[in-house]
């Protein structure tokens, strides 16, 4: 089963491994990747599963065939929490977020009780970012896991986007950045011409970290953003530029030491210096 990784390294599809050969991949294998996305409303011109398409599309480049790490993709997790923001739309298809939490994390515990504690998770939908990371830490007090969370939004940053769309807002949802990301992968299923540019409001003119969270943004048709300013060719930049980063990421996640188990009791505390003689204090 082995010799079915391509030229020595890269991805084999979890779903094809039979159940007779599966020990012997987990000993070949340096880690397992999980896409998660959304089926979720992103305008007229992006795919109800655009989240999805991301997901496994930037899972799918987090080990290149040839010479390096050897991983193994599982199917991806398709449905999600959604925002407010996005749930009223047609085709969102939102779970509630304590069951995405809950499942989640028996999806991870599943994959790592198959043989595989090193597990990274891609994900393509923001609002994954709470319920994995809380599923994540649940299941790292139960197994030796150590598990890696990379959201595809963050691999390319604010200063590069811009020196793709200019100086116009383009990392909304829906928007150029997340449309040229489809592009990127899948650009049969975009429709460029079905939807006008709809300029998201300025964010807060603060350089501090923060969350905003509103019922109703305005502008917002359950997407906002800049949609002329995609191309395909920022699309290939935009996964070229983050497939790259992710496998930087990879190769120095897999080559890091293992994290030790988990203990049911805190580490035990050193041992506290005998208090002097009364004479010497």
């Amino acid at each position: 089963m082995t010799a079915r990784w391509a030229d020595g390294g890269g991805l084999l599809p979890a779903a094809g491994i039979p159940g007779g050969e599966l020990a012997d991949v987990v000993a070949a294998t340096d880690f397992a990747v999980l896409p998660v996305g959304a089926v979720e409303w992103h305008g007229p011109h992006l795919p109800l599963g655009a989240d999805l398409v991301l997901a496994e599309g930037f899972a799918s480049e987090s080990a290149a065939p040839g010479p390096g790490p050897r991983g193994v993709l599982f199917p991806p997790v398709a449905y999600a929490a959604c925002p407010g923001q996005t749930r009223p739309w047609p085709g969102t298809v939102a779970i509630r977020p304590e069951i995405a939490v809950g499942y989640l994390a028996d999806v991870i515990e599943g994959i790592v009780a198959a043989g595989f504690p090193r597990l990274l998770v891609v994900n393509g939908h923001d609002a994954n970012m709470s319920t994995v990371r809380a599923a994540m830490e649940w299941v790292s007090g139960r197994r030796t896991a150590s598990l890696l969370l990379v959201n595809w939004f963050q691999l390319v940053t604010p200063a590069e986007t811009a020196e793709l769309y200019g100086d116009a807002i383009a990392r909304g949802h829906g928007g150029a950045y997340e449309t040229s990301g489809v592009l990127g992968f899948a650009p049969e299923t975009v429709r460029l011409d079905a939807a006008a540019d709809l300029p998201p409001r300025p964010k807060l003119p603060v350089d501090h970290p923060y969350v905003l969270v509103e019922s109703r943004p305005d502008p917002w048709q359950g997407w906002s953003g800049h949609v002329s300013l995609a191309t395909e060719e920022a699309g290939r930049t935009v996964r070229a530029t983050a497939g790259a980063r992710l496998r930087e990421i990879v190769a120095a996640w897999v080559a890091a030491p293992p994290p030790a188990p988990p203990t049911a009791d805190p580490l035990p505390q050193p041992p506290t210096a005998d208090p002097l003689p009364e004479e010497d204090a």
